[in-house]
Order: C-alpha cells, then structure tokens, then sequence
C-alpha cells in the first residue's frame, strides 16, 4: 500500500469516527474575539462586505464605548441619562477583528430588520421615541464612515417585538409587536393609501392575557408566496396579498408556548433544488422554550425547566402533522443558527425560566448540533461548551468562513457587572468540527471567477480544488440568506441546496473539479438581495462567496 493510499484511509477513518452518528458528545472550538465592543450584542445583520452591525437599546445608560469626534446624542425624554456621548451600536469586521462606533439617536430596543435587495439594512421600530421609526445602514468598504440614517414616525404604528420578513417583491412585511394584532408593509406600495396596516386576528387568538406568548413570532415564506406564521403554540399559512388564512395547522403538541418570552427558536430547513420539475418541499423546526405560566412564576422567583422538545412539520403537506423529538437538555432563549451543510446549530440560552428581566437561571453553555438529514432519535450532537453564559439578550450569526459569532447577554434593566450574570460585552466565534485540520484535505476550495450579480433559474458553473478525492454523489451547493438575529429568532434566515446539473474534473494535475448548478427559479424560493454560496462536499464545507441574485 502505498503512503498516500495509507495517509487517504487514514483520513477517512478520522472522518467516519467524528462524524459518526452518536448523541454522546461532539466537537467544536471556541475562540475569544473581543473581551469588550463597548456594548451588548443584542441584535445582529451580516452585510455583503462582511461586517456585522451589532446594537443594543439606548436607554440602558452610558455604554463602554464613546462616541468619535465628541458626538453626543441628546434626549430631554430619556430617563437614565439625557446627554448620553457613548455609542449603542458598533459595525464590526469579521476580516480584520476590529469594530467601530456608530450613532443611533432613536431607542432601538427590541427592534426588528430586514437587508433591502441593494444590501442596505433596514431596521423598523423600537422603544419609546424609537417605536415608529425606521433607520438604514448602507455598507460603505476600506475606512469609509457609513452610518446610521434615521426616518422618524415612517412605521404607521408602534413595533416593538414584532417579525420582518422579506417578500418576492424585495418589500418587508412587518408582523406583530406588543399590543399590535396588525401588520404593514416597508417600503409602503402606495404612500397615499388610506389604510397601510392590517388586521391579524391570528394575533389575537395567540395572545395570553399577563404573559403574550405570540411576540417575535416566527414567520417564513413558503413555497407557495403565502407566509407560514407560528405564535404561541399555533401555526397558520396566511396569504398576506388577500389578507386570508389559507390553512390552519395542527397545535404543536402539549400545549405549551414558544415565543417570546416563552421564548424557543424556529427554523426553516433547507429548500432543496432537486429536480427541475419537481415541487419543492418545505419543512419548519421549531425547539425549546418554556412551560405554560413560567413567565408569571420567574416573576415570583419560580424558575421551570425549559422545554426539552422540538416539533418538525412538513407545511407544504397537504395533512401536515407534527413530528416531535427530545433535546439532550432543555433549552429557553437559544439561537438556530443554519450552517453552510444543512445541519443546524443550537446555542446560547438556558435551561430553567424564560426571557425577561432576571427570569432565566442554569445557562447552558454546550451548543446542540442538529443534524437535519439523520434519521430521528440520532440527529442531536452535543458540542464542547464554552465558559460565557450567553442568556437574555444574546445573539448568534453564521459567517461567510464558517464560524458562528456569538455575542451579548444582559438579564438586567441596565449594564451590571457585578451581578449573578454579568452583563457581557465580548464577541466570540464557535467553530464546527467541518474547520478543524483534520478535514483540511476534504474542503473544497472555490477558485472560480465569476459575475456576482445572478439571475432567477441560469445555469451557473462553480469551479473548485480540493486535495482529497471527490466523492461525485457527495458534493453540492448551498446559497445562504444571512439573517437579522435578536431574541432567539434569526428573520430571513434562508438555506437553498441548488439543483446540479453535473460534476466534472477539470484538472488532474490541479485536483480542480467544476459543479454546474441551477440558481432558483424564483423570487419565491429566494427574494431578491445578498447570498453567500458555498461548495460542500462530504458535509465540509468551502469558505462561501457573495453574490446577489436579482
């Protein structure tokens, strides 16, 4: 046998015993990025120029970060400090580990967003003088000095914990808030319609008197342009053009709430590109949370377990009916972060209490991997942990390198350092097991060099290296929508695995190897704007590269 035969069976060894099937325990690194940003990453958007714009409210008081060039933001209505000179929102760049400042005059608390088909961030609602407005962040390169830019009283009632989704149009809709049964649309169609929002009576049955249950719902486009709503424990399919409810799904089952500030998390698994006559299914994943009534009981200093359960359901079925499984652990305030291979990443949060002020205890500090295509009961790895509870107020985002950021954590009305859980100011990145060394040889590399601006249902040609023999059957694309992350719930969070159409080898010499693909045909399976695609081969992952599909 010769040393490279040798060195490959080794190689695949390794690969099989990592990535066996077992719930036992997993992988993954954990890196400190920065000890402090200054503030709390308490919503986070990855743009196309990869920096993240990362904000928190502006009425916790004066953050650790100042202003630049002795700017202060000035609110005679504030109630902790009037002339506040430090920065509650930062853009950080995830090339180089540097952040810096940027100003936000409004209270963005609690807000929502979407990113605009031309890549500007759009961030609707807050708190206060904040709860109307709408802010854009446009992402400027090299040391430009982009900003925020704020339009006050654009949304036509207050948003505060409501759910942005993304149209086929390029639009957002805007779900939901507290006290508000209603939706509306940014940009409006027409500024001089006489009604811009709309009943939900869905909101209204979801509502639970003292405790809501139904903010932040989660909400995903389907297949078919109408707009699956999940609020509490319930689900419709609802065709926002004719403001009716197509289907009602069944009750997740038991009963018990999932939003905030019961608050679980919810994704939407990958749409897959099969076959170009073939109807595209779609899939929701829903986990965590908390019981019935552990909102009124945290306030009393009752802390109960969290939900152990996810729910799957197939929403484009025609009797669709929930597939439960069992978590490793309860889990209350995470974050479902969809990696480049399909699986899905479980972080942050806690097992005992719910969202709010001081209402959550026993972090949990061991990411969940959840692997989307295994057969049920032994889809759950657990992940080496990390030693920062991340608990209200925390946040997590996929990076084009295939790291997960992970930021924020603040259980308290204002910054607290000297408490149960501290305020936490720093950023760290989990790697997954597809970056460590030893899949080096199993990653595929992009070399290609093309247009970035893609059209609906072109062939596109994606030419990759990869020193380890290619497994054809094995090799695919995925095109990632990265979302708007805050409070469990990543908006516009979106996994496509495109058509192929063949693999090729280009180069012996070169391990050069070429995937032809189908982009999707159409603004439905993906709304127009910023993607980031990625070759993965063997479940491994390449470093992803933007495009833009219009």
């Amino acid at each position: 046998m010769s040393t490279s035969t040798a060195t490959s069976l080794l190689i695949l060894l390794l690969h099989f015993l990592i990535f066996a099937d077992t719930a036992a325990s997993g992988g993954g690194k954990w890196q400190l990025l920065q000890k402090s940003i200054g503030i709390v990453g308490m919503h986070m958007q990855l743009l196309q120029n990869d920096r993240v714009v990362i904000y928190d409210r502006t009425d916790f008081g004066l953050s650790n970060l100042s202003l630049p060039n002795n700017r202060c933001r000035y609110n005679p209505n504030e109630e902790v400090v009037k002339t506040d000179c430090t920065a509650h929102s930062v853009e950080y760049d995830v090339v180089s580990n540097t952040f810096r400042p940027l100003f936000v005059q409004t209270d963005v608390w609690c807000s929502s967003g979407y990113v605009s088909p031309n890549g500007t961030l759009v961030q609707t609602g807050g708190f206060n003088d904040g709860d109307r407005a709408v802010r854009t962040f446009t992402p400027c390169s090299g040391s430009s000095t982009c900003d925020w830019i704020e339009f006050p009283g654009q949304l036509s009632v207050r948003r505060w914990y409501a759910t942005n989704q993304k149209l086929p149009d390029g639009r957002q809709i805007v779900i939901g808030g507290r006290r508000q049964f209603n939706y509306e649309f940014y940009p409006k169609s027409d500024l001089l319609a006489t009604q811009h929002v709309h009943s939900l009576q869905f909101l209204v049955q979801t509502n639970d008197i003292g405790a809501e249950n139904n903010l932040y719902p989660f909400v995903f486009l389907n297949v078919d342009g109408n707009l699956f709503i999940f609020a509490n424990n319930k689900s419709i399919l609802f065709n926002y053009v004719k403001n009716v409810v197509v289907k009602t799904y069944p009750d997740i089952p038991n009963g018990d709430p999932r939003c905030y500030p019961s608050t679980g998390s919810a994704v939407m698994l990958p749409l897959k590109m099969l076959q170009a006559n073939s109807n595209v299914e779609a899939e929701v994943l829903v986990c965590g949370g908390a019981p019935k009534d552990s909102f009124k009981y945290a306030k009393a200093g009752r802390f109960t377990g969290a939900l152990n359960t996810c729910g799957r359901i197939k929403i484009t079925d025609p009797n669709p009916k929930w597939v439960m499984e069992t978590m490793p652990k309860g889990r209350v305030m995470s974050d479902m972060v969809m990696l480049p291979n399909g699986n899905i990443l479980i972080i942050n949060g806690a097992d005992s209490g719910t969202a709010g002020w001081e209402y959550a205890r026993d972090p949990i500090l061991n990411p969940f991997l959840y692997k989307t295509d295994n057969p049920i009961g032994s889809r759950f790895e657990v992940q080496n942990p990390t030693n920062i509870p991340r608990m209200y107020h925390s946040t997590a985002i996929l990076v084009r390198d295939g790291r997960v950021i992970v930021a924020g954590s603040n259980p308290h009305k204002y910054y607290n350092f000297t408490t149960m859980f501290p305020t936490d100011l720093s950023v760290e990145a989990f790697s997954p097991s597809y970056l460590e060394p030893v899949f080096y040889h199993f990653r595929p590399r992009i070399v290609s060099q093309f247009q970035n601006q893609l059209v609906y249902g072109q062939k596109l040609s994606v030419q990759f290296q990869m020193e380890a023999m290619l497994t054809q059957h094995l090799v695919y694309v995925t095109m990632l929508a990265p979302p708007f992350n805050t409070h469990s719930f990543s908006m516009n969070q979106r996994l496509l695995v495109l058509e192929t159409i063949k693999v090729t080898n280009v180069n012996w010499t070169s391990s050069t190897y070429e995937i032809e693909v189908v982009t999707p045909k159409s603004p439905i399976l993906a709304p127009p704007g910023f993607y980031i695609i990625f070759v993965v081969h063997q479940q491994i992952p390449s470093e992803g590269i933007w495009v833009q599909i219009l």
